[in-house]
C-alpha cells in the first residue's frame, strides 16, 4: 500500500510562485498531481514517467509549472509559477503502477490527502 502525504499549499497573489511536495512510501512507475475546484471534476495537472523521467502537462499549465522528483527520497515535486486565481484547487499528488492516459485520474489507485492553493489579490 502506498502512503502520499503532500505538503506547500497555501495562499499567495497572481503572479506568484508555489512549490508543492508529496513523500511518496515507496517507488511508482508513474506519479502525477491532480488537482479539484469547488464544483469541478478533478483534473490532471503534471504527470510524470519515473523510468525515464518524461513528463506530460495538461494545456492549461504548461510552461508555468513544472513536475519533478527526487528519486533518492521519493519525493515528487510541484513547481507552480505565475500562478492565476484560476489555479485555485485542493491539489492532490497519486502514483500508479501502469496508466492508460498520464492525466487520467482514472489510471491513478493511490492517492494522498491532498493540500489547499488559493490564489487571489
Amino acid at each position: 500500500q502506498m502512503e502520499l502525504v503532500e505538503s506547500g499549499g497555501g495562499s499567495v497573489q497572481p503572479g506568484g510562485s508555489l512549490r508543492l511536495s508529496c513523500a511518496a512510501s515507496g517507488y511508482a512507475r508513474w506519479m502525477g498531481w491532480f488537482r479539484q475546484a469547488p464544483g469541478k471534476e478533478r483534473e490532471g495537472v503534471a504527470s510524470i514517467y519515473t523510468d525515464f523521467g518524461t513528463t506530460y502537462y495538461a494545456a492549461s499549465v504548461k510552461g508555468r509549472f513544472t513536475i519533478s522528483r527526487d528519486g533518492a527520497t521519493n519525493t515528487l515535486y510541484l513547481q507552480m509559477n505565475s500562478l492565476k486565481p484560476e489555479d485555485t484547487a485542493m491539489y492532490y499528488c497519486a502514483a500508479a503502477d501502469g496508466v492508460l492516459g498520464p492525466l487520467s485520474k482514472l489510471s491513478y489507485n493511490y492517492w494522498g490527502q491532498g493540500t489547499q492553493v488559493t490564489v487571489s489579490s
